[in-house]
């Protein structure tokens, strides 16, 4: 792969990483930030009945989303850590090099078209 498309590519892919965790900072706390590993939060907002419901929620509205969120972030940290190893681009089933546009498609791809 090219220096300056894959260059390219990394510079996309760190700023998406930097708006993940952004994101997941509003809704969540980092357990293991290096891993892109998050846990759901909800503001404790009082001890009765009503305040709990409230509470809970909160909490069930936003575990989906952190979930993707985390899993979206480990797929570009895992990009990112496939570019510094000299295997980003290479598809993970086949080996086979991954099409450019994909990749500027979607920048933390893990395999091709075809797989």
């Amino acid at each position: 792969m090219d220096k300056n498309i894959q260059n390219e590519l990394k510079a996309l892919l760190l700023k998406e990483r930097a708006d993940l965790e952004d994101n997941l900072g509003r809704i969540a706390r980092p357990v293991d930030k290096e891993k892109g590993d998050y846990e759901a939060t909800f503001d404790n907002i009082g001890t009765d009945r009503e305040d709990n419901t409230t509470e809970v929620e909160e909490y069930t509205e936003n575990l989906p989303v952190e979930m993707t969120l985390e899993k979206k972030l480990q797929d570009v940290i895992g990009a990112l850590d496939r570019i510094e190893n000299s295997t980003y681009g290479n598809c993970e089933n086949c080996q086979k090099e991954i099409d450019i546009e994909r990749l500027k498609a979607n920048p933390s791809a893990k395999t091709c078209i075809k797989c």
